[in-house]
């Protein structure tokens, strides 16, 4: 698995006062360093350690996020009046209630 593929993240943690690498696809790993440029290289290097552990031990190793396909489609459960208040809209707007769906979310 390339782990340059994963979804990397740098923010700054004002708890720990100072930057923390963060992958998408391994949620539960972390990485804090003084400078972002460290944040990244220390989180990279960990899932690599972690990618290589969990090929050893036959573990799935997840897929990163970029090399995933999208349908473009999922399901949203609501409730029925937000269906009813969602539907009156779209029919408002002379759009279907998907196109207004989808118009909300991206905003």
């Amino acid at each position: 698995m390339n782990v340059d593929h994963y979804t990397y993240r740098v923010t700054w943690s004002p708890e720990d006062g100072e930057y923390v690498g963060l992958c998408a696809e391994f949620p539960s790993l972390s990485w804090l360093a003084n400078t972002q440029e460290a944040a990244l290289k220390g989180i990279r290097k960990v899932v690599g350690e972690a990618v290589a552990d969990m090929e050893v031990a036959g573990e799935v190793v997840p897929v990163p996020l970029a090399e995933k396909h999208y349908s473009g489609e999922f399901r949203v459960r609501i409730p029925p009046e937000v269906h009813r208040a969602l539907a009156m809209q779209a029919a408002e707007q002379g759009v279907s209630l998907n196109r207004l769906a989808s118009a909300k979310l991206a905003a």
